[in-house]
């Protein structure tokens, strides 16, 4: 029962076990300095309209608990006007509220792993949706390298606009990794941090870092940073256990992403080379010739084909066959800029794509510079170094051709006469 000027007058002995304060404590107090702050205004609010006659049988508000942990409640409240007081009833609905949020999270990242087209975009939704629920001036997803363990910063972001993670993120992700449980930082521990670490911190931030982890094993961390808005308790034990949830189910959609990621590049590109396939080399081409033609420019498509292939797997076997064309892909790749396109069709044939060619002699060059670089001795299984040669035939747009199928034309009949004169010569 609350009086007129808002004081508690009297509560039952259920109410401890509800604000952890006894009734002896809470009478007398103003109801309004136990609600959350934020709820404050619109609980004074519903008060005045409770006060005016109007009862309320759902209001729902959160208070602070003497621990200070947060307690969501439901009130049923009515204005008695003979005894002039406002009688309530509370109950606890912190449980349900609880997963009410964790099963809303649930549809939200697995709506943002859904319509997310990569890992960073993913990164962004989910910060967005756990900062509607945490104080989280800053977050951070650091992913394990798939090649060794070190960690990686996969996103970052802090109301600074900081470029580079904060060093205490760097610290807190490499202990979260280390002993593979949630691992908090407040004012009062952040003392215990060596000296150059300590000052990297402002006096105010609260950090938590919790593992990611898939039923294959943890593949990163997830950090949260506040500042003031966690106050110098830091997360509490709510708010952690809020967030180990999130982290399994964004740990779900890392890996639901990145395994969606390596199908796709899979079927696009060659299992051997790790070159484009000859499904993306056609939409490549595709879109450098609708480029071209908005921009009224040249492009040059090289189609190489290596000579006496079939002769070194013969002599030497597939497995130096398949060296050999590694070798030959990575050495194409630098022969152009990073804009072109190199690609496998299969077999021992490969093809370029060069754009905004100038003129004739733009494409000879790399030409030339292929057969350089295919002159160098490669190094193959149990010491063997051979040498490969190509024939190569070159197509320019628009003067062999305004489309694939004019251009492929051009440059493999190109290539055929390059070859046939290379072997009359041989």
């Amino acid at each position: 029962m609350v009086d007129a000027d808002g004081r508690f007058v009297f509560v039952s002995a259920a109410c401890e076990g509800i604000f952890g304060y006894t009734p002896q404590e809470m009478i007398g107090m103003q109801m309004i300095n136990l609600v959350a702050p934020a709820d404050r205004e619109r609980t004074l609010a519903a008060a005045r309209t409770i006060m005016d006659g109007q009862p309320n049988s759902r209001f729902e508000n959160r208070y602070v608990r003497k621990d200070g942990k947060i307690v969501h409640i439901m009130w049923s409240a009515r204005w008695s006007e003979a005894d002039q007081l406002r009688v309530a009833v509370a109950r606890d609905i912190t449980a349900a509220k609880q997963a009410e949020a964790m099963q809303s999270t649930l549809y939200a990242i697995s709506e943002a792993a859904h319509a997310s087209d990569d890992l960073p975009a993913l990164f962004e939704r989910i910060h967005r949706i756990i900062d509607a629920m945490l104080p989280a001036t800053g977050f951070a997803v650091a992913l394990r390298s798939e090649h060794d363990e070190c960690l990686q910063f996969a996103y970052h972001a802090d109301a600074g606009g900081s470029i580079a993670p904060h060093p205490l993120a760097r610290w807190l992700g490499e202990e979260v990794t280390r002993s593979g449980k949630p691992v908090s930082l407040t004012p009062a521990t952040m003392t215990l941090l060596p000296p150059a670490l300590r000052a990297a911190g402002a006096a105010s931030d609260c950090w938590i870092g919790v593992p990611l982890a898939t039923t294959q094993g943890r593949i990163g961390v997830l950090l949260l940073q506040s500042g003031d808005a966690a106050g110098q308790s830091g997360y509490t034990e709510q708010e952690q256990e809020l967030l180990v949830f999130v982290s399994n189910q964004v740990a779900t959609a890392i890996h639901r992403q990145r395994l969606y990621t390596r199908l796709r590049f899979m079927a696009q590109h060659d299992e051997l080379t790790q070159l484009p396939n000859r499904r993306l080399f056609h939409d490549r081409l595709q879109m450098a010739l609708a480029r071209a033609q908005r921009h009224q420019s040249q492009l040059a498509l090289l189609f190489i084909d290596l000579n006496k292939f079939k002769q070194i797997n013969d002599d030497h076997g597939h497995a130096n066959g398949d060296l050999l064309l590694r070798e030959v892909a990575q050495r194409l790749k630098h022969c152009v800029r990073e804009s072109d396109t190199v690609a496998r069709l299969g077999g021992d044939e490969f093809v370029v794509i060069v754009e905004e060619v100038l003129v004739a002699g733009d494409a000879q060059q790399i030409v030339d510079k292929i057969h350089q670089v295919l002159a160098a001795p490669m190094s193959l299984a149990d010491g063997l170094r051979l040498t490969a040669t190509a024939s190569i035939g070159v197509a320019h747009y628009p003067e062999h051709g305004s489309d694939i199928a004019q251009l492929m034309r051009y440059a493999d009949q190109a290539m055929y006469a390059a070859k046939q004169t290379v072997e009359h010569s041989g």
